[in-house]
């Protein structure tokens, strides 16, 4: 319903993710993005439009920021070259968590260029949470 209430009124607005905090009546957070960026206004008309979602949770909405979670296909494939942080559903050679720049995207799984030199393969349907690491120091301040 969220999603189809976006395309209609913001055509553009992709819903990125959201996250619901506390339960019945909890509060309810929609991460959107739209190409060229997300302004305060954007986040309230959205708000605004989803009186249905209001009466059943404290609405947040939000712009998905630096970080960004990653959990579609598209998504990983956006995020190509960039450093990623990945938590897994089930270890891999001992380990659950891995950091490393993000080499290759399908369908079905990613591949990341380890720190190590070493390299891993998950399939997506095996990754917990995944996001981009923003570091200031290498990325200039910007990212591509």
């Amino acid at each position: 319903m969220i999603e189809a209430t976006l395309a209609e009124r913001f055509p553009g607005v992709e819903l990125v993710d959201l996250e619901v905090r506390g339960g019945p009546m909890g509060t309810l957070t929609l991460f959107v993005d739209l190409p060229g960026g997300v302004d305060l206004g954007l986040c309230a008309a959205i708000s605004q439009s989803l009186d249905v979602v209001r009466e059943r949770y404290a609405l947040e909405v939000s712009s998905p920021g630096l970080d960004r979670r990653l959990r579609k296909p598209a998504h990983f494939a956006a995020a190509l070259g960039l450093d990623v942080a990945v938590k897994s559903l089930a270890p891999r050679a001992g380990r659950s968590n891995f950091r490393g720049v993000l080499k290759a995207s399908d369908a079905t799984s990613i591949t990341l260029l380890l720190a190590d030199g070493g390299s891993v393969t998950l399939p997506l349907d095996g990754i917990a949470k995944a996001h981009v690491v923003y570091n200031f120091a290498t990325d200039g301040g910007h990212r591509e």
